[in-house]
């Protein structure tokens, strides 16, 4: 059939269809233990409502401030009780896992005392500020045969993770080249605590980032990255919001923008180029995203399902279930976090001393 304007209607019967790849959160198959959260504060809110959507078993709910608590419990798990103390929470028996969503400063002390009262622990990112102190906990979990994990949930958004298939799979033959860009307002952190977050960008923000760039370069180490950072002649916050970043492997490169005060025609986009093919998202922002995969068959756009917040805390949790229950390593694992870190680290100081940082040599956060 021949359309008005020439072309053949049925060439659109032989466009490829985009593979179906695994890219959706993993449940456990039967394992269901309790679940106790420490720290209550806003991001939980997600962390909670996926937990509630899976049907896992939320017990106990801790925060020092006892009313942020109570008003998780009444939204999302009445039957939940509420504690001021986390050491009260971690003598119950009954708990297998936690969720550790307190400020980094104090999180290791309580990851440790959590591994050493035999739970299995979901951290928040990022994990540690100290890659030595990462490493002891990690090596302290695994004497205890116990699993650790980080809760870098940018994993599981839904186009992130259909790339990471994708690529996992083959699909677009050796990646060479990752590049993403992200433009659009941090405003809405106004006046909150992440304002005294002087690397506000390139360290609590862009953690996801470096957490996803590891992803999709498997197995290669990154030689060197160099990071910089300013602020806007505009804007009201205190931590600079512009920043970029380039990582440089063998054979292979990486580049990430942050403009996190563009007011107007926000957007976002990432790409993967392999020597086989390309796979490419890009929408307003990290909630609205589609995904383009392209191979000498042709151009694909999968149909996703789920959006960032909240699926992808699904997606962490899950796979620590399961881990548990498969008894092996999460792929989120602490250990595996440590890569992650070590670039970060290395972007923050290299924005720093405005000079390349091999990833590894930066062992503390500047």
């Amino acid at each position: 059939m021949v359309r008005p304007n020439g072309e053949d209607s049925s060439i659109e019967a032989h466009q490829p269809v985009a593979p179906v790849l695994p890219y959706l959160p993993r449940d456990p198959v039967s394992y269901r233990p309790n679940i106790g959260l420490i720290g209550c504060g806003g991001i939980t809110k997600d962390h909670l409502t996926a937990y509630r959507t899976a049907g896992y078993h939320v017990v106990a709910l801790c925060d020092i401030e006892t009313g942020r608590a109570r008003k998780r419990k009444a939204e999302f798990f009445p039957e939940a009780k509420v504690y001021r103390d986390y050491r009260d929470l971690l003598r119950r028996d009954d708990i297998a896992v936690v969720d550790i969503a307190t400020h980094p400063r104090e999180r290791p002390s309580i990851i440790e005392a959590a591994l050493l009262a035999d739970k299995h622990v979901l951290s928040q990112k990022p994990f540690v500020l100290d890659l030595d102190v990462g490493q002891q906990l990690v090596e302290l979990a695994e004497r205890r045969g116990l699993k650790l994990a980080v809760n870098q949930n940018g994993r599981w958004a839904p186009h992130f993770s259909y790339m990471r298939e994708a690529i996992a799979a083959g699909l677009i033959g050796r990646p060479m080249a990752a590049h993403f860009d992200v433009h659009w307002s941090h405003h809405w952190l106004e006046g909150t605590e992440f304002e005294k977050v002087d690397q506000l960008i390139l360290y609590d923000f862009a953690i996801h980032w470096f957490d996803i760039v590891g992803c999709f370069f498997p197995g290669k180490t990154p030689r060197r990255v160099y990071a910089s950072r300013t602020a806007s002649p505009t804007q009201r916050m205190a931590p600079p919001l512009l920043a970029q970043v380039l990582i440089e492997y063998t054979g292979a490169q990486a580049s990430m923008v942050f403009d996190a005060h563009t007011l107007y025609g926000m957007e976002e986009r990432a790409i993967v180029v392999g020597t086989e093919g390309t796979i490419r998202s890009d929408g307003p922002d990290s909630r609205h995203q589609v995904v383009t995969l392209v191979t000498a068959e042709g151009q694909m756009v999968p149909a996703l399902e789920g959006c960032w917040f909240p699926d992808a805390f699904r997606g962490t949790m899950g796979e620590l279930l399961c881990a548990i229950e498969e008894d092996r390593e999460p792929s989120h694992s602490a250990r595996l976090n440590l890569d992650s870190l070590a670039l970060c680290f290395a972007a923050v100081a290299s924005s720093l001393r405005h000079e390349a940082i091999v990833p590894g040599t930066i062992r503390k956060l500047p």
